[in-house]
């Protein structure tokens, strides 16, 4: 379970989707699985990965996006997030120790079973993602030197 977390947490963080794929090329489980999940959602577009699907849409006014497994199994649930939809620790956390950085991309991710926070800081020089679960500390994820 943790690999396929961090696996969600890699694509939403740097981005690395595959096409773009009409409800009529996904998998029927997993479209049943998601009619099932989320009834009334309006507008969903999917995308394929390797082994995996997603779909975006809007939920409760915000834009979310739910991965599945190929065999129609929920493996995760993200949303772009506010810096004020932090838990107040976190929130702390981030001010006192990276006060010199600037937020380029925040999300949560639920997987039923608990609720991360991944943040990305940037400065002039570097960039780093950290990682945090719900009422816990903020942990390094990565870490990458600009060029």
């Amino acid at each position: 379970m943790k690999k396929i977390i961090l696996s969600i947490a890699m694509f939403v963080t740097f981005g690395t989707m595959s096409a773009f794929a009409d409800s009529s090329t996904v998998n029927p489980k997993v479209l049943a699985a998601f009619n099932n999940d989320f009834k009334n959602t309006g507008k969903v577009e999917w995308t394929t990965g390797m082994d995996y699907f997603k779909a975006t849409f809007v939920f409760n006014g915000s834009y979310v996006f739910a991965f599945y497994s190929t065999d129609g199994k929920l493996l995760g649930i993200t949303r772009n997030i506010s810096s004020l939809d932090l838990p107040v620790s976190l929130q702390r956390n981030l001010k006192k120790d990276y006060s010199n950085y600037w937020i380029s991309d925040l999300f949560e991710l639920s997987n039923g079973n608990s609720t991360s926070y991944y943040v990305t800081l940037e400065k002039a020089e570097s960039t780093i993602v950290l990682k945090a679960d719900a009422g816990g500390e903020w942990t390094l994820y990565s870490k990458a030197v600009k060029e």
